[in-house]
């Protein structure tokens, strides 16, 4: 994880709304050496304010943990902002115009760079041919990862630059992708990879988020890419990083600075592409997906994880990926002991179709979930993405976080950014008012696994959370009032009664406006300030 240098200040915030369990009504806050010294009322900060170095005037402002994303893609994020997007394309007549707009407007680019493109919500669900990409872009190489970055269509320019595949048409998934994502990420230089992760980890910050979890791997990034993220991001004020490196390689992860070869450690791909294994059929494809690793390979590297104390990890989606996880991880439980394996911590990345006897087995096996509600909000409901791939009954079963923390599994909440954007309180809202109401769970419970959870998933219980002795990492918002929002009314009722001590959040139902972060503080320093604050 890199590293912060606390500011040598100590600070008094005041007059605001402090969300820590330690003081339920707390409106102020003492920070000192990047850490939360003491969290109380108005009255009792007065015997502070002449003893520390600033006094902040929250003007009634909330102050929060930062949020924690549990699953980032860094470089592609910042390539994604500062690159050509087409995630708003609602056509492939506009997607293909943005494409010759873009090429137009970046002659200089050796190869041209875009993502996003969704043709399941395109009238006649039809990718870009690569003919049309070819005339769109004057022949020059160009690399379009669809929204889920498990497929891609490319030019036949960059298809050159990838010997061997030959002039394959259509979309490109597997090693295939792989190996055109490499061919035009090779072409990135160093100077505007740089640029692309500052641009990153600088939005992160406007949004509140103070870590980030960086899931890289040799089939995503490069080892340079990795390595050169987690030194700027130690050297430069902005978020923290924790890196994954996702490679059957637990010396390589450890060489690189990964706190565990986890992360997209590929057991299937993704539903969007029909990759992601199932056990049974897509309803629109007469295959049951890809599946990358069997149980004996998971087991082996979990133990090899364990024994080295690091945490392994795996990215399955599809029922068959997960049902497979599991059974490798419970073999690796009995050959190094169920203790030691739950101890570890290993993740599981995605994990959306999950059954009671795989959800049971997360909690028997001490797996974290890493998740993303986004997915739900974005291919959720019964005329989604998800229902046109498996069906509405299959499709109702995704993403069911109320039964995950039912079951006591705990969950790390991410973005996948660039596959969706970082939101940190879209992705709390997006859990709160799941598609399927029985999958939903409380704002409260949805912004723990943001903030808590992120740091739980890397073994640090005594963070994220606004408590004497944990880090300083905080974000001060401009919102409204703060309510309780569960989806029981009876557990709302009770949580807003003084005598449960629960506090508030900001009032997050469709179509009310978000918190406004105005400050974003990582270990004591300031990371984030919006202009004018």
């Amino acid at each position: 994880m890199s590293e912060r240098t606390p500011e040598p200040t100590t600070v008094l915030l005041r007059r605001g709304e402090v969300h820590s369990p330690a003081d339920p009504f707390a409106t102020a806050m003492v920070v000192e050496r990047g850490q939360v010294a003491w969290v109380g009322s108005e009255g009792a900060a007065d015997a502070f304010a002449d003893g520390v170095d600033e006094v902040v005037d929250l003007d009634g402002a909330l102050v929060t943990p930062a949020f924690t994303d549990a699953h980032v893609h860094t470089t592609s994020t910042g390539l994604a902002l500062t690159g050509l997007d087409l995630s708003d394309a609602l056509s492939l007549e506009a997607a293909l115009a943005l494409v010759r707009d873009f090429a137009a407007a970046r002659p200089q680019d050796k190869v041209l760079l875009g993502h996003g493109w969704d043709a399941a919500r395109w009238p006649g669900g039809r990718p870009p041919a690569r003919a049309e990409l070819d005339e769109a872009t004057g022949g020059r190489p160009l690399y379009l990862s669809r929204i889920d970055v498990h497929s891609a269509v490319v030019t036949t320019a960059l298809l050159d630059l990838a010997p061997g595949l030959g002039t394959v048409d259509g979309p490109l998934t597997a090693d295939a992708h792989h190996a055109v994502r490499a061919a035009a990420f090779a072409v990135v230089t160093p100077a505007q990879r740089a640029e692309a992760q500052r641009t990153a980890l600088a939005r992160a910050a406007s949004l509140g988020i103070g870590s980030v979890h960086e899931c890289a791997g040799p089939e995503i990034s490069s080892e340079d890419d990795f390595t050169d993220l987690l030194r700027l991001a130690a050297g430069e004020p902005g978020p923290r990083v924790v890196g994954y490196w996702a490679e059957q390689d637990v010396d390589k992860a450890r060489e690189l600075g990964a706190v565990g070869a986890a992360g997209d450690l590929f057991v299937d791909g993704a539903l969007g592409s029909h990759t992601a294994c199932l056990h049974e059929p897509y309803t629109d494809a007469d295959h049951t997906g890809t599946a990358y690793l069997d149980a004996a390979a998971v087991g082996a590297h979990v133990v090899a994880c364990t024994e080295a104390g690091l945490q392994a990890g795996f990215h399955a989606i599809g029922d068959a990926a997960v049902a497979t996880v599991v059974e490798g991880v419970r073999a690796a439980a009995e050959k190094v002991g169920l203790a030691r394996v739950r101890a570890a911590r290993h993740r599981v990345e995605h994990a959306e179709m999950l059954t009671p006897e795989t959800i049971a087995a997360f909690a028997e096996l001490g797996l974290t979930a890493s998740v993303q509600p986004a997915f739900d909000a974005l291919w959720g409901g019964e005329d989604g993405m998800y229902a046109q791939r498996l069906g509405t009954g299959r499709a109702r079963t995704l993403n069911p976080f109320a039964a995950l923390l039912r079951a006591g599994v705990p969950l790390a909440f991410g973005s996948d950014s660039p596959v969706t954007p970082l939101d940190p309180w879209g992705t709390v809202r997006a859990a709160a008012f799941h598609r399927t109401p029985e999958h939903r769970v409380s704002v409260r419970a949805a912004f723990t696994a943001h903030t808590r959870g992120g740091w739980r998933a890397i073994g640090r219980d005594d963070a994220g959370v606004l408590v004497p002795g944990a880090p300083a990492d905080y974000a001060v918002w401009r919102t409204g009032e703060l309510v309780v929002q569960a989806p029981d009314d009876r557990v709302a009722r009770w949580s807003t009664d003084p005598r449960s001590g629960t506090p508030g959040l900001p009032d997050l139902g469709p179509g009310r406006d978000l918190p406004v972060c105005l400050r974003t503080v990582v270990g004591g320093r300031t990371v984030f300030v919006r202009p004018g604050e």
